[in-house]
């Protein structure tokens, strides 16, 4: 039954595929692709913020009947990251991930494929840890789904990697756009984060999906105002300074909080034993929260209250409230959250919790923008409005994180209606994404995968370069002899063979050096010869390809040794050779491929 199923579904998808052959040009089909998408995709995103702050809203409901409920934010965070590692060990079966850098690694590496099951997999999971209180945001969950569901509607009308890439910037803008309610946004992160050649062909579908993704969200949420601030002040240029100084504190927060995420993880990755990884983890978490209760879940009700400029907020109903008349103890402490932020998210992940980076960006920008401006002021040095601080701060450490600059602008400007801001918005952004790259080469995403040996680059050449694989570009019509064997062995197989080099394999399969045609042309009919070994005549090459190597370092063996063929191994044993002709064959091939136009 559920072959014939499935035959009927490959039946109708070949049928669709010949009818819009013959009908449709690629881009109109990929304009009527992007409703599908941005529905879809706004969808996960609407039932990913649904799920989660019905899960919140309950324990804070119980907290307003409980007085001592905030003991519980000690245990909370646990069970979402517990019930979290059960369904991705006994229902899902597979690993989640934290989004992004799944999507990046599928554009850069696996021809944009993305595996069926991700297109529900972090709905669960990041509902299940942001709900229950792990210190991580919903964005990059969405952002994932969002995207997944674009490959996945690709793979199954066999559309081209071209075409699959732009679904998947088409799925991505959609689910951020819908969680934020912010289009321009959305359209502008898969440009600055996934896309690797924007035209109209591409840019097109993306707005259309975002559009589609804005009235759904709308159509099952009303609009819904995350952050409660309107800016209709304009810029003043006199604090000009104050906002030169702002970028460089935020871009220092950003590197540090990237500092922290990857340290944290790599000392935790160093446990053999998940179980004891996550009770570790999720005992440091949960103290971290019971101290602190503002680095619970997503942390909205803080930002908001930074944006606001209500400090008092913060520390309403903690440990703390009773210092909130002390503007230094309370700067103090506000200090500490932004230190401990990095650390709680950090927890989250390594106990095996799932969710984004985004929201923790956006807290840190909010609490670094409010401090700085309440320090400037009880300095007696200036006179800054402490909401416009949190807000710049916000866009300043998300372009400093994300390495996405106009991504931070224009989310901040669309959530908030702050375009009035726009001047010292961009002030900010660029000084923090240079500080940060002081840092960090890479965006906390990119630099996610590049510790798997996996780069993902924005330069063209690079990118396609690190799209290619070197498994179909081995040839392996090399025709190998012994090293045991002699000179005559030797002639006879150059006798039979169309190759004019030799690879010298031992019995084992170990690669212990070739012969060039050239190098035995002038004594190879010398008969008194034959008897030598051919371990006598062979040579080790200077350059060997590794079968792990990038195909980047692969052309780079190229223009410095300037041959034709390089050898390839894998731990030493043979595989074949890779010539220079075929490399860039395959280049050609793939920049057709993706090739925006």
């Amino acid at each position: 039954m559920s072959m014939n199923l499935k035959e009927r579904a490959n039946n109708f998808f070949k049928s669709l595929n010949k009818w819009r052959l013959a009908h449709l040009s690629d881009r109109q089909f990929m304009l009527i692709l992007a409703i599908p998408t941005g529905f879809l995709a706004g969808l996960s995103a609407v039932i990913i913020k649904f799920l989660t702050h019905t899960i919140r809203d309950f324990f804070f409901y119980i907290r307003t009947l409980e007085s001592h409920f905030d003991l519980m934010f000690f245990v909370l965070p646990a069970i979402g990251i517990l019930l979290t590692i059960i369904v991705i060990r006994y229902v899902i079966r597979r690993d989640v991930g934290h989004g992004i850098p799944g999507l990046l690694y599928a554009l850069s590496r696996n021809k944009g494929i993305v595996k069926p099951y991700t297109t529900f997999a972090s709905i669960i999971t990041s509902a299940l840890t942001v709900g229950f209180g792990g210190s991580a945001g919903l964005e990059g969950p969405s952002v994932s789904t969002g995207g997944s569901i674009g490959s996945n509607i690709g793979q199954v009308l066999k559309l081209s990697q071209k075409q699959i890439n732009v679904l998947i910037g088409m799925g991505g803008a959609s689910a951020l756009a819908a969680i934020f309610q912010a289009p321009i946004t959305g359209v502008i992160f898969a440009m600055e984060v996934f896309m690797i050649d924007i035209s109209m062909t591409a840019l097109v579908p993306i707005i259309v999906s975002a559009f589609v993704a804005i009235l759904t969200s709308y159509l099952f949420l009303g609009r819904a105002i995350e952050y409660e601030i309107t800016i209709a002040e304009s810029f003043i240029p006199s604090n000009s300074l104050y906002y030169v100084g702002l970028g460089l504190v935020v871009g220092l927060v950003s590197a540090y909080f990237m500092r922290v995420y990857f340290g944290v993880g790599k000392q935790f990755s160093k446990f053999s034993n998940p179980w004891l990884r996550f009770i570790i983890a999720a005992f440091g978490l949960g103290a971290l929260i019971f101290v602190f209760p503002s680095l619970y879940g997503e942390g909205y009700e803080t930002i908001n209250a930074a944006l606001n400029g209500k400090s008092d907020l913060i520390l309403f109903n903690t440990i703390f409230e009773p210092f909130s008349n002390n503007i230094w103890i309370v700067i103090l402490i506000f200090v500490a959250i932004i230190l401990c932020k990095a650390f709680a998210t950090s927890l989250t992940f390594a106990a095996g919790g799932v969710g984004g980076t985004f929201a923790p960006a956006l807290f840190l920008g909010a609490m670094t923008g409010m401090v700085y401006a309440l320090v400037v002021n009880n300095l007696g040095i200036g006179s800054l409005d402490v909401s416009k601080f949190a807000l710049v701060g916000m866009s300043g450490v998300i372009a400093g994180m994300l390495h996405a600059p106009l991504t931070g602008i224009f989310l901040i400007a669309e959530i908030t209606n702050g375009y009035s801001l726009m001047v010292p918005l961009m002030i900010v952004s660029a000084l923090s994404l240079a500080v940060n790259r002081m840092f960090f080469k890479e965006s906390i995403y990119t630099r996610s995968i590049a510790e798997k040996g996996v780069k993902v680059s924005f330069n063209k050449n690079e990118t396609i370069l690190n799209m290619m694989t070197s498994d179909n570009l081995i040839e392996t019509n090399f025709t190998t002899i012994r090293p045991e064997q002699t000179l005559g062995d030797l002639v006879k197989v150059i006798a039979s063979s169309t190759r004019n080099i030799f690879p010298v394999v031992a019995e084992n399969g170990d690669f212990e050096g070739h012969i060039l045609f050239d190098d035995v042309r002038s004594f190879m009919f010398d008969t008194s010869l034959y008897g030598t070994s051919v371990e006598d005549i062979m040579v080790y090459p200077e350059y060997i390809i590794n079968y792990d190597e990038t195909i980047e370092s692969i052309v780079q063996k190229f223009e410095k040794s300037h041959k034709y063929n390089i050898v390839i191994v894998d731990h030493g044993k043979y595989l074949g050779y890779i010539s220079r002709a075929n490399v860039f064959t395959a280049y050609q091939a793939t920049l057709k491929e993706i090739s925006a136009e």
